[in-house]
């Protein structure tokens, strides 16, 4: 079975490093790529020019929005170590570079081997089905990324979505895609930033809201199922916010932890 996410980031190797895809129309904001659908795209072409199985963390610098558009991914090896590769790459757009990344890839290891201390809570949610659904066409901004996922919102953070926020800037819910395909690590780069933006719940009327920077380190290969997933903006000051991140899978375990720079909407 063909899967909505392999399909729209998917990249074509033409040699020399360089790998050509497209943006497709369906996984953005506002007309505007998902910062997380671009990290993955990014991903595929990196992760196969490093030979290696799974990000280990990845940072992208967001230099201009992209909208549905052809792409060209200049990628270029800078180590190749025992147990990472390391790799560098620009995305391309009419001449322009729009995205700069660095990433480490290898083969995650097992959670359970060896020292394991993990002092981070698992977000705090009421079952899957007592969590509100997201509406692609029912909230102050059209949402055209989140026909393809089904995302559930714990019901004390979805207050934005309604012209009522919280006053907490916190984003907590599950992610799971619409189609039911299988959460693996390239999956989990867009759930670092498939959430609305916790600081929606500090303001009367959400917008669209710019990616700086976002790095995202992978922790384990999530279990099948739905991820729990928590974001807090703990400093909201000079127009921009820092946003934290952490993902757990079904069985408890640490995922990810992601953290990204974004400027606070006008």
């Amino acid at each position: 079975m063909t899967f909505s996410f392999d399909d729209a980031t998917r990249v074509e190797a033409v040699g020399d490093g360089t790998y050509v895809g497209h943006v497709n129309d369906g996984w953005d904001i506002r007309g505007n790529a998902n910062g997380g659908y671009v990290m993955a795209l990014m991903n595929s072409a990196m992760r196969d020019a490093s030979g290696r199985t799974d990000p280990i963390s990845i940072t992208l610098h967001y230099l201009a929005p992209l909208p549905p558009c052809r792409f060209e991914i200049a990628t270029e090896v800078i180590k190749r170590g025992r147990r990472f590769t390391t790799v560098s790459a620009s995305m391309i757009v009419d001449g322009r570079t729009a995205i700069r990344a660095i990433g480490a890839f290898g083969e995650l290891a097992d959670p359970a081997q060896g020292l394991h201390h993990v002092d981070i809570p698992r977000p705090d949610l009421p079952p899957f089905a007592q969590c509100r659904a997201r509406d692609p066409h029912a909230e102050n901004i059209p949402l055209a990324l989140m026909s393809k996922l089904n995302m559930r919102l714990h019901p004390d953070d979805l207050g934005f979505a309604f012209g009522q926020p919280s006053g907490r800037s916190l984003m907590r819910g599950y992610f799971a895609f619409a189609d039911e395909r299988p959460i693996d690590t390239h999956a989990v780069l867009l759930a670092a930033d498939a959430f609305a933006p916790p600081v929606f719940n500090l303001i009367e009327v959400p917008g669209w809201v710019p990616t700086v920077e976002l790095t995202v380190h992978l922790r384990a290969r999530p279990a099948p199922g739905p991820l729990s997933c928590s974001f807090e903006a703990r400093a909201v000051q000079g127009g921009m916010f820092e946003e934290d991140g952490v993902i757990f899978d079904e069985n408890g375990v640490l995922v990810a932890q992601s953290r990204q720079i974004g400027l606070v909407p006008l």
